[in-house]
């Protein structure tokens, strides 16, 4: 029995890894995210930020990265669902790119203020 049920984690974590890479490949913002994401890492490694403000914007990251997917996830359904245009596609598609937003922009301005010291240290 655990022989099956090693296989099926397994098979999951590849379907995973495969919506991930789909994602990546098909969604410009996606990409746009991580490359933020990475830039974002690479300041707080460079200013030595305190671990809690590494988790924060760890958390931070993770919720606009999944939001972003999630956005992808509910866009791919509508347009399986219907072809035409419809109110309640469009509603569907705007509500879960304003998730993306509203978490875009808290994590715009958490990062403000956790860099923004950083940043005038460098001027003072």
């Amino acid at each position: 029995m655990s022989m099956v049920y090693n296989k099926s984690l397994l098979k999951s974590f590849g379907y995973a890894i495969e919506g991930f890479w789909h994602a990546l490949k098909s969604n410009r913002n996606l990409r746009i995210h991580l490359l933020t994401a990475l830039a974002v890492i690479i300041l707080s490694i460079y200013f030595h930020i305190s671990v809690y403000e590494k988790a924060i914007l760890g958390i931070v990251i993770l919720l606009v990265i999944s939001s972003e997917m999630i956005n992808t996830a509910i866009e791919e359904m509508v347009n399986l669902i219907t072809s035409e245009h419809r109110r309640e596609a469009k509603v569907a598609k705007d509500v879960a790119a304003g998730m993306v937003l509203v978490a875009a922009v808290g994590s715009v301005i958490i990062g403000l203020l956790i860099f923004t010291p950083y940043f005038l240290k460098l001027f003072y």
